[in-house]
């Protein structure tokens, strides 16, 4: 098993500060440097040392360009840092969610920003047109609950079909479609283990998952796979048609180009320890809780029993398998790409890239 490397958050502070001194000092000597009168050549002593090349010079620039626009009311804070930011975990049943959605109410008095738990009757994840009317509003104008993260079993909603121009960030998280069934089957007969005493619609049926797909039972029929597709399909009719291949690519559109990230469960912790990295001012301490805090790992499905090959290759020879195990797949693969370039991996341990870009050649120059 792989370990993960977290960093101090003291230890990173103290290389932030460090970082923040070194840029001030070039920031001085290179304006210094760049504001003397272009006419006077410089003193024979003064001379710029090895380090300002170009590249300091280019982050002096960059520095007066924010500066000007902060100064003239243009400047927008970065992505995820803004107090008017919105994160929305439209959650898949049986997918890990409470887990990680415990690391998001432990981190948020430390990190400062609200947590929002969207229940839907009846845990219906599709919402009329006034709810999605009303939910859009609050999202966007409650500002005394921003920053904010929202989590709930609802599909996706387009805010930019409401007129919207701040649009939320979604993040989600999928499963292997058939140990998510499994799971879920067990759990609607005998719980978990986070809320032991809470009765289950289900309960006081023995039947096993195998027993159920050998009698063609409904609770493990193909058409209880198709969930994953929905939810990120979002409020369209044809996305709750089951086996519809719209769906399906309407689906994978969302993924890559509504979602900020989307993990899956097997991987998790890449998945915790990546957010932590792209948006620090949610997630800031997310990696280090989940490896050692004791809510890292709940909500583990009671008396659930692997399924035998002969229930599981039943399952795998209906289309609706094979589209929600394609959209697995394409959501594994995108975040393997992501994860291969936001990580390297060293001895055994995998690392957070630091910032790998800057800028230079920056036109028209500073006077």
């Amino acid at each position: 098993m792989r370990r993960f490397v977290c960093v101090c958050v003291r230890e990173r502070e103290r290389e932030r500060e460090r970082e923040r001194e070194r840029e001030k000092r070039e920031h001085k000597t290179v304006s210094r440097f760049l504001s003397a009168d272009p006419l006077t050549p410089p003193p024979l002593f003064v001379c710029l040392p090895p380090r300002f090349t170009e590249r300091a010079i280019a982050r002096h620039e960059v520095r007066e360009i924010e500066q000007r626009h902060t100064q003239d009311g243009v400047h927008e804070p970065p992505l995820g840092e803004s107090d008017d930011v919105v994160i929305i975990y439209n959650r898949v049943p049986k997918t890990a969610s409470t887990s990680f959605t415990n690391i998001a109410y432990d981190l948020c008095g430390k990190n400062k920003y609200h947590v929002l738990h969207i229940n839907t009757t009846k845990n219906n994840p599709v919402m009329s047109l006034q709810d999605q009317v009303r939910f859009v509003r609050n999202v966007t104008s409650w500002t005394e609950m921003k920053p904010a993260f929202y989590h709930g079993h609802v599909a996706f909603l387009d805010f930019s079909k409401f007129g919207v121009k701040r649009k939320p960030i979604y993040i989600n998280v999928i499963r292997d479609p058939i140990e998510r069934l499994v799971s879920y089957y067990y759990f609607l007969r005998f719980g978990d283990d986070y809320r032991p005493g809470l009765r289950r619609r289900k309960q006081g049926d023995k039947k096993t998952f195998d027993e159920c797909v050998s009698s063609g039972g409904s609770d493990c029929a193909a058409e209880k796979l198709w969930l994953q597709i929905p939810f990120f399909c979002g409020h369209y009719s044809e996305c709750w048609n089951v086996g519809s291949r719209w769906a399906l690519e309407q689906a994978k559109y969302n993924l890559v180009n509504e979602y900020l990230l989307v993990g899956v469960t097997e991987e998790l912790e890449d998945f915790i320890m990546i957010l932590e990295a792209a948006l620090p001012r949610y997630f800031r301490g997310a990696t280090e809780l989940y490896r050692t805090g004791k809510k890292s790992h709940l909500r583990k499905t009671s008396e659930k029993k692997p399924p035998t090959k002969e229930s599981i290759a039943k399952l795998q020879q209906s289309d609706i398998w094979k589209m929600e195990s394609e959209f697995y797949e394409f959501a594994l693969e995108q975040f393997q790409f992501v994860r291969a370039h936001a990580v390297r991996e060293k001895d055994g341990d995998l690392y957070i890239l630091a910032q790998n870009y800057f800028y230079e050649k920056i036109y028209p120059k500073m006077n």
